[in-house]
């Protein structure tokens, strides 16, 4: 029988409308397909620690781990929401040929206020608010997030913005590109803008070959040209970049345009050149070099030289969105880096074979190190306990129903202990765990079988004199952060558990109210201001 392609896709209108197009493409091929629509954590602003795969993408995180997961077998991305490097295993199967790569400005009035100096426009994307502002200095350039739709309903909503920017290819895409649009053809487009991309297994030649007959060529030269370009320049940090290449049809050259600025759009320093494609290979070197060579890489650091300047700063204990950054008062710089590195076990087949009465599971990095050795299918667990609202919810999407969830482990010890039907269960967990479950247990003749699933890796990074406090999301991270540092900043935990291990070895420990990163962030924002 043949194959069924699983499409993958964020469950927006737009990321649907993309994923119906590969679907068209591939039945159109003579392939049988279906569309399996997943949550991304850009839709959510999720702050459930995500697993350390390479995956750095807001957007892409879910649909790279149901990737690996085995849970879909290609996922449909706009292509400039992919980071330039990709998890490992994941590959760039396609891109299909490109659509409108330009900014377009969707107005709320007339085009007057472009001559005025108290313009105000609305854009959730640091390259476009840095080229606005470069263009028009004086105007006021404020947030906007969501998706298409919801970005309109704001625009139309506002009464004091003259106009939003979005990416033509969307609105014309979902036909509702409103006749108040204007394009902006001065704004050099992000790179990838406009191209839809799909990514799938390095090792699945089945959907590789099927993927291969859809991928539009001089696109795949293009973006790869402008990508490549951002690669370089980026270097993992966030700047203002933009690029575009296009191929001439009459001279056969390709033609390439790109430009680094300041964030607050005050300075910009941009590169123009051609050259014949099948001479193309160096092209993005060539013009990164030339944005380097022109004080690219000081331009950078003076906006991390800005951060510098805040009153107060911070480090997390795991990588923030720019979302989640934004949080923070202007007051308040923040650095962060992962303390913790998560490395799925694969798991043997045995372990499962038959089923397991009564299974326990105490964080979302056990639900996943399981899916990643075993298909919902293959798990033939009879009660499931867990520990947490967010593990149950992803328990039960991904696995079965959850029999007893528990705010803590020691309140699901309690739980299981009392339940005079329960002798033995199989505990799910990682190497570096507290033992007050197993204990407990125990205690109070409990059979526990435990299985690691996956590795806690320590992974700490010495602190610069400066920081003030530091955020903690569980005690491994405490335990991380001691091995290279010393115990005299605030230490800021997203809930009581975190908190109790802080307690240990830091005099100012303060809580969140919810166990959440946005949580953890306002009650710095609180903290700080309270002084």
């Amino acid at each position: 029988m043949q194959k069924i392609i699983r499409i993958g896709t964020r469950d927006s209108q737009l990321a649907l409308w993309q994923a119906d197009k590969v679907r068209k493409e591939l039945e159109s091929l003579g392939y049988q397909t279906e569309i399996v629509p997943i949550k991304s954590t850009g839709d959510l602003i999720l702050d459930k620690p995500l697993y350390e795969l390479g995956i750095t993408g807001i957007f892409t995180k879910n649909l790279d781990i149901a990737l690996l997961n085995g849970s879909i077998d290609i996922a449909v991305h706009s292509l400039k929401d992919v980071p330039t490097s990709l998890p490992e295993g994941i590959v760039q199967a396609a891109v299909l040929k490109r659509g409108n790569y330009n900014d377009i400005l969707v107005l709320k009035g007339n085009e007057e206020f472009f001559g005025e100096p108290n313009g105000i426009i609305a854009t959730g994307s640091l390259r476009r608010k840095a080229m606005w502002l470069n263009r028009y200095p004086t105007h006021k350039v404020e947030d906007l997030r969501g998706n298409v739709n919801t970005r309109l309903q704001k625009l139309e909503d506002s009464d004091t913005w003259n106009g939003a920017v979005f990416a033509a290819a969307g609105l014309e895409r979902l036909k509702i590109r409103p006749e108040t649009s204007v394009d902006l053809s001065w704004m050099i487009s992000a790179p990838g803008q406009g191209t839809v991309m799909i990514a799938a297994l390095e090792k699945d030649d089945y959907v590789l070959d099927a993927c291969e007959q859809l991928n539009h060529h001089e696109t795949k030269v293009c973006v790869g040209i402008e990508r490549e370009f951002l690669r370089l320049l980026e270097g993992g940090c966030t700047a203002p970049i933009g690029a575009l290449a296009y191929v001439d049809a009459k001279t056969e050259e390709v033609n390439f345009k790109g430009v680094l600025l300041k964030k607050d759009g005050s300075k910009k320093i941009t590169v123009n050149k051609s050259i014949k494609l099948g001479s193309h290979h160096y092209l993005a070197k060539d013009c990164a070099d030339y944005i380097i060579n022109r004080g690219g890489k000081e331009l950078m650091l003076e906006d991390d030289d800005n951060k510098a300047s805040a009153v107060h700063k911070i480090y997390s204990t795991k990588k923030l969105s720019e979302a989640q950054k934004e949080i923070l008062s202007p007051a308040i710089g923040v650095e962060d880096s992962d303390f913790i590195k998560i490395r799925f076990n694969r798991i043997p087949a045995k372990v499962i074979k038959n089923e397991i009465e009564n299974v326990v599971i105490t964080s979302q990095n056990g639900v996943e190190a399981l899916l990643n050795s075993f298909t919902k299918d293959e798990m033939n667990f009879k009660n499931i306990f867990c520990v947490g609202r967010r593990t149950k919810k992803l328990i039960e999407n991904r696995i079965g129903k959850v029999a007893y969830v528990a705010k803590n482990a020691k309140k699901l010890s309690e739980y299981l202990s009392k339940e005079s039907e329960i002798k033995e269960v199989t505990y799910f967990c990682s190497n570096v765990r507290l033992d007050v479950l197993p204990v407990f247990l125990q205690a109070n003749d409990i059979v526990v079988n435990e299985v690691e699933v996956y590795k806690t890796m320590l992974s700490p990074v010495k602190l610069d004199d400066s920081i003030d406090g530091v955020l903690f999301y569980s005690p491994s991270g405490i335990e991380s952060y001691l091995g290279k540092n010393g115990k005299d900043k605030v230490a800021f935990c997203i809930g009581e558990t975190t908190a109790k291990e802080a307690r240990k070895h830091f005099e100012k420990v303060e809580v969140a109210n919810m166990p959440s990163v946005d949580n953890v962030l306002e009650m710095v924002n609180s903290y700080f201001s309270g002084e």
